[in-house]
């Protein structure tokens, strides 16, 4: 009877604890993004003083009441925790005094990691019984969105308040990792709205369901079997038991990598370019995040072709870096690392002078294989022709190492990623069909960029050959490529073209006064979620802004996703018809 009274406390604990986390929370987006009263930030202060010390005393009765069945690690964190808490009550309420904690960021700190722990403790099966795997992802981005909207509208998250169609742009360009503005980062948002960006771009860049996953499972250690599926499907997982592992490693190589990014792009900047210690470390995260997340976001108002940035090589060959290393994909990064693993095992044993070495086939699978191949060619075809019709343009004013970064750099970033480190207007017609081709492909599947995927091409294109030479299947690396996935690609290329065919159409319509290539130009970014412009974005009607918008989400989460998210699945049949060929030339 005393437990069950104690377990009853603890689920009233729990739930006033969720309630408070969510409150302030709100209270911390208003702090920061509106301007208020002495009086009412008094309030605000107790208000996160309250929701720190109720979450002090659920995260006790929580460990009391599930310690011998809790994950060590669930555990390890809670205990850490709730000692800081403790130092947040025990100085705030006057008891001791740590001058470090005067800062009521500190507080502000607590009492969002209260919320995270909270809300990944609360079960959302509701939701996930009625929507699928592709609702449910297709909902997740719409909802980052709106909420990214109002932010970027709060009053404090820019200079002189934003439109609704301009905050709705600007948040979509930002989720959907693509990179084109209406109006200019560096000048318009305030430090808080770039933060909002930044959260924007890396949510959108790995979907706001692995952050949830990832936090859920770590706190819960347990997940129900269904859970495990419908994760599964959203991460292109082949084994479910892997699934959480595997949303573990896309979280620490994304923040491991992006933290090296950051480094290094510190160590290439100038003081007397960015004056002050902290701007050079907001400037460095910024771009990191919008670099590896190939966002193509920049505080820069002329992106990376600002003056005292157009030449700085280290910079530009950093940022390339983190484009490739995001748009590769996770599974490609993992088989790597996977066979990193297994060269170092095999080394060992030989080193132990074991007569044979353990021999693993296919460490570097297929996927691997086509997705690197592609990828490296697609750079080196890029970077060759560019370099060859830009010599005398755009490359004119650069030495010859310059022309090289240069062009390597214009055959990277249209890869869905956005920067520039030259005069986009200046571009000759044939560089810009160039730059519009690479647009299309765009990055790897399962990665943080858009397009219709660099596996998808090479599908494609090994299917023609295949049909050229009469053969009636597609092979590749002694493999027979499935034939769902030949009929995926297609597909995949047959609805971009027409989401982006009736972009320009629309577009076309809504500003005629605009030059056609430039429009032809500006869905095929948004589309690939790419972020390059010819200058058109900011001058856009707020019909073909819109317009905009829904290529972007449209490129974002895939159209294919969003059929299948709608249209209901059809079982399979037990009987066949009777083949028949259509004429097709």
């Amino acid at each position: 009877m005393q437990y069950s009274k104690f377990k009853s406390i603890l689920k009233w604990l729990s739930k006033i604890s969720f309630l408070l986390s969510c409150i302030a929370l709100i209270g911390i987006i208003i702090d920061y993004g509106v301007f208020q009263s002495e009086p009412f930030e008094q309030k605000l202060f107790w208000l996160y003083l309250t929701t720190v010390g109720v979450a002090f005393i659920t995260t006790v009765f929580r460990f009391f009441q599930q310690k011998n069945n809790q994950k060590i690690q669930t555990l390890i964190f809670d205990i850490f925790f709730s000692l800081i808490l403790l130092t947040l009550l025990i100085h705030h309420l006057k008891l001791f005094n740590i001058d470090l904690l005067n800062d009521k960021i500190w507080l502000q700190l607590g009492t969002f990691i209260v919320f995270i722990r909270e809300i990944s403790l609360i079960d959302f099966n509701l939701i996930k019984e009625k929507l699928n795997p592709a609702q449910l992802f297709v909902l997740s981005f719409f909802t980052i969105i709106l909420i990214g909207s109002v932010l970027l509208m709060l009053p404090k998250s820019t200079y002189n308040g934003i439109s609704f169609v301009n905050a709705l742009f600007t948040s979509t360009s930002a989720v959907c990792v693509t990179g084109l503005i209406v109006v200019d980062t560096g000048t318009y948002f305030t430090h808080f709205g770039q933060v909002i960006l930044i959260i924007l771009m890396q949510l959108g860049g790995l979907g706001i369901m692995t952050f949830a996953s990832f936090f859920s499972y770590f706190f819960k250690g347990v997940s129900s079997y269904k859970n495990q599926l419908m994760l599964s499907d959203m991460t292109n997982s082949e084994k479910i038991a892997e699934v959480f592992s595997i949303i573990k490693k896309i979280v620490l190589v994304t923040f491991s990598i992006e933290a090296i990014g950051g480094i290094l792009i510190f160590r290439s900047l100038s003081p007397s370019l960015i004056p002050g210690l902290n701007n050079r470390i907001f400037f460095s995260i910024f771009h990191t995040v919008s670099g590896f997340c190939n966002a193509g976001f920049s505080t820069l108002t002329n992106n990376l072709y600002e003056v005292g940035y157009r030449f700085n090589y280290p910079l530009h060959i950093v940022i390339a870096f983190l484009i490739i290393l995001g748009g590769i994909g996770f599974p490609i990064i993992f088989n790597f690392f996977k066979y990193i693993r297994h060269l170092i095992i095999k080394r060992i044993k030989l080193l132990e002078n074991h007569k044979s070495a353990v021999y693993v086939p296919w460490v570097i699978n297929i996927n691997t294989k086509l997705v690197v191949i592609t990828s490296t060619l697609l750079i080196i075809f890029g970077m060759l022709l560019f370099y060859v019709l830009e010599f005398n343009h755009s490359l004119a004013n650069q030495g010859e190492f310059g022309k090289m970064v240069g062009a390597f750099f214009a055959a990277v970033t249209p890869r869905t990623a956005g920067f520039n480190t030259i005069n986009m207007n200046s571009l000759q017609a044939p560089t810009i069909l160039l730059i519009i081709f690479l647009m299309w492909v765009g990055a790897s599947p399962a990665s943080t960029g858009g397009g219709i995927k660099t596996s998808t091409f090479a599908i494609a294109t090994l299917n023609i050959f295949s049909i050229a030479r009469r053969k009636n299947k597609t092979e590749i690396f002694h493999r027979e490529i499935a034939a769902i996935s030949i009929k995926r690609a297609f597909a995949v290329i047959s609805l971009s073209l027409i989401v982006i065919g009736l972009a320009v159409f629309l577009i076309a319509i809504f500003d005629g006064d605009k030059n056609m290539m430039a429009i032809i130009f500006e869905c095929f970014s948004a589309f690939s979620t790419v972020g390059l412009s010819l200058g058109i974005t900011s001058s856009l009607t707020d019909a073909s802004k819109i317009i905009l918008v829904l290529t972007m989400f449209i490129g974002r989460v895939g159209m294919l996703t969003l059929l299948i998210s709608f249209l209901k699945k059809v079982t399979h049949t037990k009987y066949r018809h009777p083949t028949e060929e259509i004429l097709i030339n």
